[in-house]
């Protein structure tokens, strides 16, 4: 069957992306470009962005700090969009200065929320666009939950054309999966214990940037998603064991796992507790029939086994990619030899 996503919603639309350097992002901008829509990217163009993360040749750069709306205004002029995706909100105030902006500029407002926003723990799987939204374990949930409620408001009173995307956990080639990132694979290569949240048993899901990139762009201009929220996930789901089992044998070795309680590990380190028991500790399983009915025939492509040949591939092309982390491998340390018993 050939993909309507090759040809999404109105052909040759007129894009804005607020941020487009980051993994999501980027790979939203390079796929809209490829199937023909017209992307401006706006941005405060000072960031190191990776290779990977650098928009294609023909697509516009546009620079003003996202944090400054008259810098915004100045950057766009009067120009309007078909489609505004804001990649850079992540509190209500961030997203009433997007619409102070691009209110009555733009056909689609897309918002960027996530995943982590749905009821933590899940009372039931899979996961839905119906399940309820509450995480009361990490603020950055909560504001995200906010931003969608001024949204819906915001819909409900004035009919603003917004849609709502809630991506779970993306990776592309620059992001190990675990907190940590790419000090968890240098301990599994040094043979030192890896740390693993819980039994490992839990369902984790991980959707490659390029499957996420294509059903996000095939729902650009689609009048059927106004006013709708849709998360977009490989429908993949690994116990964390078996993850790291996976980067793992990417990285030619068999990991030394020690299983630690979130709990002891949010109380050695506040920050990874917190989108740890806010979002990782839970067993996550998604469906996607919301997202595969406004966009035909999508299904994610990348199994995960072939996304960490990706990542370790990437990072051992370059010696500077491969950066560890002192303060947390200390902690591994502690948190191994405490639990490895």
């Amino acid at each position: 069957m050939t993909e309507r996503v090759d040809h999404p919603g109105l052909t040759g639309a007129k894009v804005l992306v607020l941020g487009g350097t980051g993994v999501i992002s980027s790979a939203v901008v390079r796929r809209a470009a490829e199937v023909g829509h017209e992307v401006t990217v706006l941005n405060r163009g000072r960031s190191q962005a990776e290779a990977l993360h650098t928009p294609p040749d023909g697509v516009r750069t546009l620079q003003a700090d996202l944090r400054d709306p008259e810098a915004v205004r100045g950057a766009v002029g009067a120009e309007e969009f078909d489609v505004v995706a804001s990649f850079f909100a992540f509190v209500p105030d961030h997203v009433r200065a997007d619409l102070d902006v691009f209110a009555g500029r733009t056909g689609q407002y897309i918002f960027i929320s996530s995943a982590s926003a749905y009821q933590t723990p899940p009372a039931r799987l899979p996961v839905t666009e119906a399940t309820p939204l509450r995480n009361p374990h990490w603020r950055y949930s909560r504001d995200k939950i906010a931003c969608e409620d001024l949204l819906v408001s915001r819909y409900r009173e004035t009919g603003l054309p917004m849609t709502i995307v809630r991506p779970s956990h993306t990776y592309d080639a620059t992001s190990v999966p675990f907190d940590g990132g790419w000090t968890v694979v240098e301990r599994m290569r040094r043979g030192a214990p890896v740390v693993v949240p819980g039994d490992g048993t839990s369902l984790w899901t991980l959707t490659n940037a390029r499957d996420f990139a294509r059903a996000f762009v095939g729902l650009f201009a689609l009048p059927s998603t106004i006013g709708s929220a849709f998360h977009i996930t490989s429908d993949e789901a690994l116990p964390w064991n078996e993850i790291y089992a996976t980067i793992g044998r990417a990285a030619g070795v068999e990991p030394r796992l020690v299983h630690v309680p979130s709990d002891a590990i949010a109380a050695a380190d506040a920050d990874f507790g917190a989108s740890l028991l806010g979002d990782k500790a839970h067993s996550m399983v998604f469906d996607n029939s919301a997202i595969r009915s406004v966009v035909p025939g999508w299904a994610a492509r990348v199994p995960f086994a072939q996304g960490a040949r990706e990542i370790v591939a990437w990072h051992d092309a370059d010696p500077s990619r491969r950066q560890i982390d002192p303060r947390l491998d200390a902690i591994f340390d502690r948190l191994a030899d405490r639990y490895a018993a």
